[in-house]
């Protein structure tokens, strides 16, 4: 069988164009499996897995438990507003605590960019990164190619842009080095004080006017405003930026040809895209969420096969 070249899934820089082949391959079988009437396989029954979110998080903790779950795994949730961190608990003290209980994987949250590289120096558990500050996302990153090519067949050659608050968005970091790796284009949209610095030095473009990315994509992933991130006002009002960068469905309709709308959620609805585009049928929002169970499960699947 072929495995990956990686132990943890730290961020998507540290993954060759195999691994995510692999990873979508893997990810292929297991949506099948939920999709069928049972749901569950016996792969990882002598498997434990910790959920270590030191930050909030709804649709990633239920889509990693869920994906555990599937496999057969025993999970521990961790909550670090309930727990010794909050004492003054070191991070690693508190990992090697749920390691002494062993625990084979840590899925690990964490606000501190690079939190997951740090303790994959210290502790012996394999770790994938489900988040670290607005850093990276890996497995958000997989499951958005993952649906581009479910929806148009390849990633190879199609036209992305990422719209939105590209600063501080981890999304858009980990989805910027996927895409690129497998051959797209990427381009990003968004105001100026929205988009990092060294932007160019990763191989995208920038455009600032949103009916020309538009118009130019076949894929248009939309980022919310990270409002828990912002600490001084980036731009003027958030009317403001609804009107230059928000998604409506008449601005849609006007394009020359149709694109597909994705979001890595949650929506901040009639902020960034309103709701008749994103439940309309150009949205593969849902298909995402559905996408993100099997490419978790697929992701912890191979990491678990190099610990046996």
């Amino acid at each position: 069988m072929s495995e990956l070249s990686v132990k943890h899934l730290l961020g998507i820089k540290y993954l060759n164009e195999k691994d995510i082949q692999l990873i979508f391959e893997t990810a292929d079988h297991f949506k099948e499996v939920i999709n069928r009437s049972i749901k569950k396989v016996p792969s990882l029954r002598d498997i434990t897995i910790a959920n270590v979110f030191f930050e909030n998080s709804t649709r990633t903790k239920l889509s990693f438990e869920l994906a555990e779950k599937r496999l057969s795994a025993d999970v521990i949730n961790f909550s670090a507003g309930q727990s010794s961190v909050k004492k003054g608990e070191t991070l690693i003290d508190t990992v090697n605590n749920i390691l002494a209980m062993k625990v084979d994987m840590l899925v690990m949250r964490h606000p501190n960019p690079g939190a997951g590289i740090f303790l994959s120096k210290h502790v012996n558990a394999a770790i994938i990164n489900a988040g670290d500050g607005a850093h990276e996302h890996p497995t958000q990153a997989l499951l958005d190619s993952y649906s581009i090519r479910e929806k148009l067949g390849d990633v190879a050659g199609k036209n992305v842009v990422i719209v939105g608050d590209i600063l501080h968005s981890r999304v858009a970091l980990s989805n910027i080095f996927a895409l690129k790796l497998q051959g797209a284009n990427v381009k990003v949209c968004g105001p100026k004080t929205l988009l990092p610095k060294h932007i160019a030095s990763l191989g995208v473009e920038v455009e600032t006017n949103l009916r020309k990315a538009l118009n130019w994509c076949d894929v248009a992933n939309m980022l919310r405003i990270q409002n828990e991130r912002l600490d001084i006002s980036y731009f003027p009002s958030t009317r403001e930026y609804t009107q230059q960068f928000g998604v409506n469905k008449a601005l849609l309709n006007s394009l020359d040809k149709e694109i597909v709308i994705m979001h890595p959620g949650p929506i901040n609805r009639g902020v960034e895209i309103t709701s008749d585009v994103a439940d309309s049928k150009q949205s593969i929002i849902l298909n995402q969420v559905e996408n993100g169970v099997a490419i978790r499960m697929a992701v912890i699947y191979l990491l678990a096969s190099k610990i046996k």
